[in-house]
């Protein structure tokens, strides 16, 4: 599986973060990558994602939620992934760490991805951080 790591600090406390992130459904607000996210019961999820020209689809259960320092995901259908955001408090608020491994089958499609799956994901990360910040910021 290729790893792809994304971290950023916020200006707020880990639960007020992860009571955020835990809203995974909301995601699709967060990013204009990912086109929608339904709830399907159970802690799982179906994405629907457009990146690099193609629409992909999986389905995630949360495998792990331990308020306020990690929530964990793995694919259960479609695009084999799993990953994990870890929360730790630092002087400045919240530091953020995502780790995501994925694996796609189709050689040609997996060379595509590759070359575009660090940028994607640094950019899909980032627009969550962001729009979680501006939500803290209009909260508190």
């Amino acid at each position: 599986m290729a790893t792809v790591e994304h971290s950023a600090t916020l200006p707020a406390t880990p639960e007020q973060v992860f009571d955020l992130l835990e809203r995974v459904e909301d995601f699709a607000d967060y990013s204009d990558l990912i086109t929608a996210i339904e709830a399907q019961g159970n802690e799982h999820y179906r994405w629907y994602v457009h990146a690099i020209g193609v629409d992909w689809t999986f389905d995630v259960k949360v495998t792990e939620k331990v308020r306020p320092s990690v929530l964990a995901w793995h694919s259960v259908d479609g695009v084999s992934n799993q990953g994990r955001y870890e929360l730790e408090a630092v002087p400045e608020g919240t530091r953020v760490k995502l780790i995501l491994e994925y694996e796609i089958r189709n050689r040609l499609v997996a060379r595509a991805v590759q070359r575009a799956a660090k940028p994607l994901v640094g950019k899909v990360s980032s627009q969550i951080l962001h729009r979680v910040e501006e939500r803290l910021k209009g909260q508190y």
